[in-house]
């Protein structure tokens, strides 16, 4: 009840920062998205190349679009919260207040697909000129269900080692070629965290283990997909704990902490500051810290003071894999009430994709082929060997329903077994019959 009742009061708020009187004359659809509130930095910023970060890259894009376009449309932003973005985004639903445009994981899109609540675009962008042949790979799978897309990509985010080099070459961990010396096997990433741990005094890794579900089950997901293991059944029904690349990446997994190769104890917010204070090596953790610490390599009293740089999470075992997800903007049923007002978030849509360019600066990556392979992306700090997630980046196949709740659910025994030493099949079983019971109910 009281969830309830919270998620009513959300609608409420939403519905009552997006209030306006309406113009006469303009086309006017609402946008739904996440990415945080900065209206008082970038309230009145129209070019999105001025913009910087999340939230002021995609302010400084909408009122661009709002400035330039010649067709008298203006875009409503309705911000809601990031935990809670999904819930709200229910509960708007269920009180047909449904915003045109939403922004969407590609992890939680299929569920929306699924109960036929968003619109179908393929006909659409071939009319508008959004060209489907230049998606990367990892976009196109993201936003494709049953041989139909739904979203535009917006993006491609993916699962790094962030690296302090400087750490790094004390421990004698550093390449002739000034780059440092990764591991490309179990046994040889034990040995150098064993060996950073014993020259430098600290531990090799930070990653979120306590109160953060999803870095663990997203480490996880990366090292099976890398003994090329299928962890869920070809229906998407069932998923399957008791098998060898589990058990290795669990066994790995363990190791590494019960060893003090990790430090411990660290929720997202003190692995990041960990790293930043020079406490560990490298910590795991995605694409959208990069510019964040860029600036601080870039500051003369910071540990990190030019000795960053980032590489995506190294292959361990037979095949290059890495997790990875996207966000997309999908058009919802119910959203637009006439043609005029589907062609005018169409058309926001395209400007979207003519402008992704930009969105790439935050550190995520292209969900264009043009793009990822352009001499502007490569020129930008650090991401040029980036580019190859759009095509190795690995999720939960698309038929697997609630993967946001499926992800805490292993995430949460994956932490058990680090930080409280829970044996291996323990964890396995737990697992399986954790998210088998959720997958039965989940609704198709």
């Amino acid at each position: 009840m009281m969830k309830r009742l919270c998620l009513m009061l959300c609608t409420a708020l939403l519905a009552a920062c997006s209030a306006h009187t309406p113009d006469p004359g303009k086309t006017e659809i609402t946008l739904m998205r996440f990415f945080g509130s900065c209206e008082a930095q970038y309230g009145q910023v129209v070019k999105a190349s001025e913009g910087v970060g999340e939230c002021g890259i995609v302010t400084a894009l909408v009122n661009e679009f709002n400035a330039t376009n010649t067709d008298g449309i203006v875009v409503r932003t309705q911000i809601g919260e990031w935990g809670p973005y999904y819930d709200q985004l229910t509960a708007r639903l269920v009180a047909k207040d449904i915003p045109a445009v939403a922004v969407m994981h590609e992890s939680a899109l299929g569920d929306y697909v699924r109960r036929k609540l968003v619109l179908p675009l393929d006909a659409d962008f071939a009319r508008i000129g959004i060209a489907k042949a230049d998606f990367t790979e990892h976009a196109a799978r993201g936003t494709s269900f049953n041989g139909q897309t739904y979203a535009l990509p917006f993006d491609t985010w993916a699962w790094l080692w962030h690296i302090n080099t400087r750490l790094m070459k004390q421990a004698g961990l550093m390449g002739a070629d000034g780059r440092p010396l990764l591991p490309h096997s179990p046994e040889e990433l034990l040995a150098q965290a064993r060996q950073f741990r014993q020259r430098t005094g600290k531990p090799y890794f930070a990653w979120a283990v306590a109160n953060e579900t999803a870095a663990n089950d997203r480490t996880f997901l990366t090292l099976v997909a890398q003994q090329g293991a299928q962890l869920f059944s070809a229906d998407g029904k069932t998923i399957q704990m008791h098998q060898p690349a589990v058990t290795n990446a669990l066994t790995l997994l363990q190791r590494l902490y019960a060893e003090g190769l990790v430090k411990p104890n660290l929720d997202y917010a003190a692995a990041n500051q960990a790293f930043l204070n020079g406490e560990a090596g490298v910590v795991v953790v995605g694409t959208w810290t990069i510019d964040q610490f860029l600036r601080e390599s870039r500051k003369a009293d910071s540990p990190l003071k030019g000795g960053y740089t980032v590489v995506p999470f190294p292959q361990l075992y037979e095949r290059p894999a890495v997790f990875a997800d996207g966000h997309s903007w999908a058009l919802f049923k119910g959203g637009t009430t006439d043609a005029k007002g589907h062609e005018a978030a169409l058309k926001f849509l395209k400007f979207i994709w003519d402008h992704s360019a930009e969105w790439s600066r935050t550190g995520h990556l292209p969900v264009r082929q043009s793009v990822a392979g352009s001499a502007a992306f490569r020129a930008l700090p650090l991401r040029e060997p980036l580019a190859e997630i759009t095509r190795t980046g690995i999720g939960m196949p698309g038929n697997v329903p609630t993967q946001r709740a499926i992800e805490l659910l292993i995430g949460e025994d994956v932490a058990n077994l680090m930080l409280s030493a829970k044996p291996v099949d323990d964890v396995q079983a737990s697992v399986e019959k954790r998210v088998n019971t959720a997958l039965k109910k989940a609704r198709r």
